[in-house]
């Protein structure tokens, strides 16, 4: 329901919007006021007008990205790792048979292959 100044009652409302039926055949809408029953002529009339805001910023107050890792240096951690293990009481790496956190690193890190799509059909 939306939000208007009523130019009846003259009091912000919500606009209730009601079906119109010609015997058992909806044949369209009304819409109107919730406070004195004003019936709006058009949902044109009862659409409320969209406030102003003001320009406060400019594109150069926007913040600079922030880029943690280059292209592709953030896929060498174990998370990645094809021998990395995450259960839901720990992580633990395959190789190395120990706790490890997903974002450690080590120098035997091998990728984790690519997921197969299935099969259509």
């Amino acid at each position: 329901m939306p939000e208007l100044h009523c130019p009846v009652c003259a009091k912000e409302t919500l606009v209730i919007e009601e079906a119109v039926y010609d015997g058992f055949t909806r044949i369209g809408e009304r819409m109107k006021c919730a406070v004195c029953g004003h019936i709006f002529e058009t949902p044109e009339a009862a659409s409320p007008s969209k406030p102003k805001i003001p320009a406060l910023f400019s594109e150069d107050d926007l913040p600079t990205p922030v880029q943690l890792f280059n292209e592709g240096e953030n896929r060498t951690i174990c998370r990645y790792c094809k021998n990395y293990l995450d259960h839901t009481f720990k992580q633990w790496c395959g190789l190395h048979e120990k706790e490890v956190e997903a974002t450690d690193t080590c120098d035997q890190f091998e990728p984790k292959p690519e997921p197969k799509e299935p099969p259509e059909g």
